[in-house]
């Protein structure tokens, strides 16, 4: 066993638009641990795949040059080498892009020794879709976040709106549904939850509520 594998880990994984990431960083914040958006890389990997629509989207991501820091007000910031792309990662196009190529099992190769390295003191918290499963299946407290659909297109919708982009509440519906059916068919690390992993529902649950019923779990950490 290496020192890392003696750092505590709590996995957030989940369906798109069940507010993981969000309770996932309240819940790092709180704890004064580490933060691992893993959908940022493949993010990342979806906004060079469409920039480069030539190059096998594997050798995309072994070439990521990819750093996170947080802005003044504390909101995580992500670096493509020198470039800002925080914003242009959160458009739709790059959520249907990510989508693909994180069904690619080439990428999800290339990207496994990336995000086992932030596994450092005091603590980390992750959150994904394979974060319980694959990449920390040693973790100590595993969540599964979910919501409906119907929920999680809305928050979507609402999202897009205040950031002034022009958003159709049906086609989320068809794109988050559709989405959901790659990730949970897709052959590598497909979408479930752990068998260890506590479900939690969020569709009529605010984020607070969720993020203080999993620092009630805390104590389950250092069984990981």
């Amino acid at each position: 066993m290496s020192s890392a594998d003696c750092i505590p880990v709590i996995t957030v994984d989940g369906p798109s638009g069940s507010g993981k990431g969000t309770v996932a960083l309240a819940v790092a914040q709180a704890l004064g641990w580490n933060f691992l958006d893993s959908g940022a890389l493949y993010r990342v990997v979806g906004l060079l795949s469409l920039r480069n629509p030539g190059v096998p989207p594997a050798q995309l991501a072994d070439a990521i040059d990819l750093h996170f820091d947080k802005a003044a007000d504390g909101t995580p910031r992500v670096w493509l080498g020198s470039e800002d792309v925080s914003l242009s990662i959160r458009s739709e196009a790059v959520s249907q892009a990510a989508s693909r190529v994180a069904a690619d099992p080439a990428v999800r190769a290339a990207l496994v020794k990336a995000q086992r390295d932030f596994r450092q003191a005091p603590g980390l918290v992750a959150d994904g879709r394979d974060m319980g499963t694959v990449i920390f299946s040693d973790a100590g407290l595993k969540i599964f976040l979910t919501a409906s659909v119907e929920e999680r297109a809305r928050r979507r919708h609402k999202q897009l709106i205040e950031k002034g982009q022009s958003a159709n509440l049906d086609d989320l519906l068809r794109d988050i549904g559709d989405r959901d059916r790659r990730d949970r068919e897709r052959s590598a690390a497909p979408l479930r939850a752990a068998e260890d992993a506590l479900v939690i529902d969020s569709t009529a649950v605010d984020v607070d509520s969720v993020v203080q019923q999993i620092l009630s779990q805390r104590a389950l950490v250092a069984s990981g």
